[in-house]
């Protein structure tokens, strides 16, 4: 009895005459699992990361943009990895790039 309830919680196959059960069949659940692991966290993960490298590139001085600290402010300059962004009249923040979290709107 404790056989059956072992191989309905690990989903193989019960062994056939005292027979080992077929490797396929034993490792097919977890083939499963990494499969839609990969599809629905791995993968769009992947593509959002893309995204935001593209946005993070594309940055200008003109760009209106929120960090991710919820800082509004528009772009001054863009020196490698770092932004000025102006907040307020007279106010300039120097931020990684990483920490720019959108942007609102290009330079007009």
């Amino acid at each position: 009895m404790t056989s059956f309830l072992a191989s309905v919680l690990l989903m193989a196959p019960p062994p056939t005459n005292g027979g080992a059960p077929n490797p396929l069949a034993t490792f097919l659940p977890l083939i499963l699992i990494f499969v839609i692991f990969y599809f629905f966290i791995i993968r769009p993960q992947q593509k959002r990361q893309k995204e935001k490298q593209k946005m993070l590139e594309a940055l200008q001085k003109g760009d209106k943009v929120v960090t991710i600290g919820g800082i509004h402010g528009r772009v001054v300059s863009v020196d490698g990895d770092t932004v000025l962004l102006e907040v307020d009249e007279d106010t300039k923040i120097r931020f990684d790039k990483n920490a720019i979290a959108a942007v609102l709107a290009k330079k007009e």
